[in-house]
This record gives structure tokens, sequence and C-alpha cells, in this order.
């Protein structure tokens, strides 16, 4: 009989088998952690809540954390900022979990898709550009980004996937909150001449533009936002989209001549 001296190899050698080795178990990302999270949530005999929820019923939820994550950064308290910046990630993970139940896409997409956009607005990091040699400073990145952006809307144009037109209204940052939104929609209309007749009530705006104060202006703000939270109406809500079908009617106003 051999000697048993080279360990595992002389073992085989003598028809000895051995099972192999226990595959080792990949630890789960935090990331893939919180969208089986959220989606466990939203399956069966998870939280009612959660699954009532729509993309339009967590807008406000959105709002909400954006502020709060706001103000963290505005006090460098990174505690709660690591806190807060998990909160909106919730909201993102929780739309795209949405999305994905109706088919239209999943995280993994839209990861993917801003990724590629961060690598085609800059290429003087990833592209033909990278020598570093046409983009020297911040202000050159911001009008190599926004050539960049034109030309991927004049794209999308081209292909049917984008608007045909150009709005008559200027591109607004993102609507947060409603109130700078129904400014700037009203500054427009007054500044380009716009068609509001019939849209809005410009008397009425006229009227009460001429004895407004400060004072004032806060007083019916708050008693609307409180009439509206008593009611069960969402008063940032209902303003975004009244600012958007002010913005809509007068466009077709525009596009019809009128």
């Amino acid at each position: 009989m051999p000697k048993l001296t080279h360990g595992l190899a002389s073992l085989e050698n003598l028809g000895v088998s051995f099972p192999p080795p226990p595959v080792a178990v990949k630890t789960m990302s935090a990331i893939h952690a919180l969208r089986q999270t959220i989606a466990r949530l939203r399956g069966p005999g998870g939280c009612p809540w959660d699954i009532e929820q729509t993309h339009t019923s967590l807008v406000r939820c959105l709002i909400d954390e954006c502020s709060e994550l706001i103000d963290t950064i505005d006090r460098l308290d990174f505690p709660h900022m690591r806190e807060e910046l998990g909160d909106v990630l919730i909201q993102v993970v929780f739309h795209a979990q949405l999305a994905e139940e109706k088919g239209h896409f999943d995280l993994e997409d839209v990861a993917r898709e801003v990724n590629e956009k961060l690598i085609r607005r800059h290429p003087h990091v990833f592209g033909p550009e990278a020598s570093g040699t046409h983009i020297k400073n911040s202000d050159q990145v911001i009008v190599r980004w926004e050539q960049i952006k034109a030309q991927e809307k004049a794209a999308k144009a081209a292909s049917g996937s984008g608007t045909n037109a150009e709005s008559v209204f200027k591109e607004q940052p993102p609507k947060l909150p409603a109130t700078m939104l129904a400014e700037a929609v009203w500054k427009q209309v007054e500044k380009n001449g716009l068609p509001a007749d019939g849209v809005v009530n410009r008397p009425a705006i006229e009227q009460a533009a001429s004895t407004l104060s400060a004072e004032e202006l806060g007083r019916r703000l708050f008693e609307l936002c409180a009439a509206a939270r008593k009611a069960g109406l969402d008063a940032e809500g209902a303003l975004r989209h009244e600012a958007t079908r002010v913005m809509n009617e007068i466009e077709r106003k525009v596009r019809a001549g009128g």
C-alpha cells in the first residue's frame, strides 16, 4: 500500500474521490438588497401603503426628501446627509420598481442610460478630446456640455423621439418648488407677450398685484395651503399642474396662430 505522504494528491491516486469545494457565496450588494426590499414591500403580502403608491403619489415624497437632503448639505451634516441620501435613493429605486412592474424600464436601465450620458457629455475625459487641449476650465466644460446637449436634442427631434417644434417657453429647471415655476411661466408670458387671455384671469392678476404686499401674500398662501391640507389636496402638485396647464394652453394658441 503506498504511503500517504503527498496529502490529497496521494489519496486521489488511490481512487479516493472528494466532493467539489463549496462555491463561495457572493455577498449581495447593498443596492441589490435595497431593490429586493422595495420589490418585497410592493409584492403579495407586502406593505399596504407601498402597494398603493404610484409615480404621481410619490412626487410629494421626493420633494420632501430632496428638501431634507438640501438642509443637511447646507449644514455639512455628514451623518444625516448619508441618511437623507438614502431616503432620496429609496425614491429612485421605488420609481424604477414601479416602471419595472409595468415593463417600461428597471434600475439597471436608469443607471446604464445616465452613465452613457455622462461619458457622452465628457468627451474631454472619455473621448477624442481627452488630451485636455480643448477644455481648460469649468466654464469651457459648461459650454461644451450645452453644445452636446443641443446636438442630442436635435438628433432626437430628427429621429421623431423628441419634440419637433421648439417650445415658446424657455426650458425650466426641475420644477421645485411649484411657486418658482408659476412665477417663471408668468414672467415669460409678460416678457414675450404670449397670448394668455382665456387661459388665465389676467384682470384678476392685475388687480391683486396692485394692492398685494409681502405680508398679505404670505397670509393668503398659508391659508390656501392650510385649506388644501384640510381638504386632502396637494397644494404643491395643484400649482405645478396649473402652471403646466397654462404653458400647454398657450403653446396650443401660439401653434394655432392665436
